[in-house]
């Protein structure tokens, strides 16, 4: 009995979650239209192609990143595509001045917000964990510590709008994967943050909506440089997994998966069985040179 309650609860959740998903899809890119909107990490991977959902849904947009020339190019391409109108601010996540100044951005040339989209990602390693715990401590700040002070600084806002919060998360989030130590931390941190936060805002009544992304392997230049040749896995379409996000956020869901069969599946092992989830997750590699060899970034 209790190795046919195993198989019976997984598979229990899976028609849930199919039943649960199906009968929500009633997305439609005008509930996007005239939306004011932050989205960070936005010259390149999955954030510039988000920022070009919006511009089609006619969304007022602002995006932020490093390198100026690369925002740059993307704002026009947002007006190409007809975005009600598309804003700038480069600088770095490090700084948790600059986080607080991108939404006082918002503040003063959209008039407000009704969407904070949280992308952006400091540059970690793939490879062993080799101990630095001051690039631990460095990763956090960007990853993690700026994405509360933007939210902190953001809520008024949102509370007024009754917006969303879209926060990109990981599987490694989730899940404890190898070659990522400094980088899941953070996505991890980011988990229980937002999660927490959510129950705060249904104690108080607050109607600002949290929608956690927990994504697998996508196509952008950075994942797929480091891990590529590692994953024995076909990495998913960012401008499809962009535009999965927005309508999760859009419909106000609590967790969007992408891709579903490589995210939210396996999940449904972790309690029941988790060695067997542990075994599958690094089934998924080809093994990397030993600790301390030159390991490409994340």
């Amino acid at each position: 009995m209790g190795r046919l309650q195993k198989i019976l609860i997984p598979l229990l959740g899976l028609v849930l979650a199919f039943w649960f998903y199906s009968a929500r899809e009633n997305f439609k890119p005008e509930m996007l239209q005239g939306k004011r909107v932050i989205v960070t990490g936005a010259s390149t991977g999955i954030g510039e192609q988000i920022a070009y959902h919006l511009a089609r849904m006619g969304s007022h947009i602002l995006i932020t990143a490093r390198t100026e020339a690369k925002l740059q190019k993307v704002v026009r391409r947002c007006l190409e595509l007809g975005a009600a109108s598309a804003r700038y601010v480069s600088g770095t996540m490090e700084d948790m001045a600059f986080a607080q100044h991108v939404v006082s951005e918002a503040q003063a040339s959209l008039g407000g917000l009704d969407m904070l989209i949280l992308n952006h990602v400091g540059a970690s390693y793939f490879g062993f964990f080799d101990g630095d715990v001051e690039h631990v401590r460095k990763l956090l700040e960007i990853n993690f510590l700026s994405y509360v002070a933007m939210t902190t600084a953001a809520l008024p806002m949102l509370k007024e709008s009754e917006g969303s919060i879209v926060v990109v998360s990981s599987m490694a989030g989730k899940v404890g994967f190898p070659f990522t130590v400094p980088y899941s931390a953070t996505k991890f941190a980011l988990d229980g943050f937002f999660s927490s936060l959510r129950q705060e805002f249904s104690i108080q009544n607050i109607n600002v909506s949290i929608t956690l992304c927990i994504l697998g392997f996508i196509d952008t230049d950075r994942a797929v440089r480091a891990a590529a040749e590692v994953l024995r896995e076909v990495p998913a379409p960012r401008d499809e997994c962009a535009l999965e996000i927005l309508k999760g956020a859009a419909l106000r869901r609590r967790e969007l998966y992408y891709r579903y069969s490589s995210t939210r599946l396996p999940l449904l092992l972790r309690d029941c069985a988790a060695e067997l989830l542990d075994y599958l997750v690094r089934s998924r590699y080809r093994l990397p040179a030993a600790p301390g060899t030159p390991r490409p970034p994340l």
